[in-house]
């Protein structure tokens, strides 16, 4: 007879925490990712690819951006990075302009277009997510509220 995954091990030990976490991550990313918009003609996946759309994020979180800095952040090499940008640039998600001191270079930002399609993605994400909060208890929700900057942490390291 098989024992439950969360009766298999202590409610202390880290490697069954990482474990729990790990799959539920996961499983949450990959339901998010099906909420993202049809891409051109209907496609599923959204307009898109995943580090297309991280790329974007990035520049308009940021503000602006350099390819390089671009490419350091999303631990890419540069020649792939410029593949990325010049999809967005074609598509009207971002634009160039001369770097404010170092005529060699230029920065990124996030066109009006790059935003709204941003905007619509977070949207569509937060209203779903929005929805199973409220489905949770007073009490669930006050605990993810307290470790979103815990796991906020996590990511960042």
């Amino acid at each position: 007879m098989s024992t439950p995954p969360n009766q298999r091990r202590g409610p202390a030990r880290a490697p069954g925490l990482a474990e729990d976490l790990r799959i539920s991550i996961a499983r949450l990313s990959r339901r998010l990712r099906t909420l993202r918009a049809p891409g051109p003609g209907g496609a599923a996946g959204g307009p898109l690819s995943l580090t297309q759309f991280a790329a974007l994020a990035a520049i308009e979180r940021h503000g602006t951006m350099t390819p390089r800095e671009l490419a350091d952040h999303e631990k890419v090499q540069p020649p792939s990075m410029t593949r990325v940008i010049a999809f967005l640039e074609e598509q009207g998600l971002v634009a160039r302009s001369p770097h404010p001191t170092d005529g060699r270079q230029v920065v990124l930002r996030s066109t009006d277009a790059g935003s709204a399609l941003l905007g619509e993605e977070r949207r569509r994400k937060e209203a779903w997510l929005s929805q199973r909060l409220g489905e949770l208890t007073a009490e669930e929700r006050e605990i993810l509220r307290r470790a979103a900057p815990i796991l906020d942490k996590i990511s960042r390291a």
